[in-house]
């Protein structure tokens, strides 16, 4: 697959750093209580993430991994400090990102195939019928629902229906995919199933990932790099682990080394460490 076809908008080739394809840059996030007291969540937060690479948010509950990726969404606004993509300072959701939630976030009344091609249809404007028809079939078949295509939400399980999104986020070909726990309501079996799913469609059509997870044998196998929040209020980047693992990757051969065992016992004892701190 390419990102070149001629329908596909924001393709125009742009003179910038393809390390620094999203920079933030001292961002802080604060809200302000009822008492007129200001409440900070994010403070001073300063990342950069390459236009192929993989990034994974890993903190305590409350740190604020939410709101940054929403920030980043143009969701929400920063209280101060920037975030750009390309040199362009991100102040509203686009096209360019696009969201994966924990929960399935599917139309009801749509079926797999209409849930899929309503995306399409509402990014890719200038394509024609046959050619959203295209997309969505290729996208459907990255995901294996070719079969499940015309079922309704409620007549398939539960990873299926994270794979149904995930497929609409790809099909609208973003520059960079946001995922918030996007296997964190799905069993063992099925999360280890879509995790080298998604690692396959990266690994084959890479662009910038950044994933907020609580696990962190998930972050190691699927991430170039692992950003470890401190706890929230004030939350900063307290530790950024760069993943020595090249693609594509075994998750058996990995978990038998001597480099995975080192990577996941420092950040495990990095949120021991803060999760005592909050005690």
């Amino acid at each position: 697959m390419t990102k070149s076809t001629s329908f596909y908008p924001n393709q125009n080739e742009l003179d910038y750093n393809s390390r620094n394809f999203l920079e933030i840059k001292n961002l802080v996030k604060s809200y302000r209580n009822p008492n007129g007291s200001e409440f900070v969540v994010l403070d001073g937060i300063d990342l950069t993430i390459a236009e192929d690479e993989y990034i994974s948010i890993i903190g305590h509950s409350g740190c604020g991994k939410s709101t940054l990726l929403k920030i980043v969404a143009g969701l929400e606004k920063a209280t101060a400090g920037s975030v750009r993509l390309e040199g362009r300072e991100i102040r509203k959701p686009g096209a360019e990102r696009m969201m994966v939630f924990q929960q399935y976030s599917l139309l009801p009344w749509l079926t797999v195939r209409e849930n899929v091609r309503l995306a399409v249809d509402e990014v890719i404007k200038n394509a024609s019928r046959a050619e959203k028809i295209s997309i969505v079939n290729e996208h459907l078949a990255m995901v294996n629902l070719t079969a499940a295509a015309d079922k309704y939400p409620d007549e398939i399980s539960g990873g299926m229906k994270q794979r149904v999104g995930i497929a609409r986020a790809l099909a609208t070909r973003p520059k960079m995919l946001l995922m918030d726990e996007p296997f964190g309501a799905l069993d063992a079996l099925t999360r280890g199933k879509l995790q080298r799913q998604v690692l396959d469609i990266w690994e084959h059509q890479r662009q910038a990932v950044m994933m907020i997870t609580h696990d962190v044998e998930e972050a190691i196998y699927m991430s170039d790099r692992i950003v470890l929040m401190t706890n929230g209020p004030n939350a900063k980047i307290g530790e950024i682990i760069d993943v020595p693992f090249l693609h594509p990757r075994d998750r058996h051969a990995m978990r038998h080394s001597t480099e995975y065992v080192e990577l996941r016992d420092r950040a495990l004892d990095f949120l021991d460490r803060y999760f005592t701190q909050d005690e």
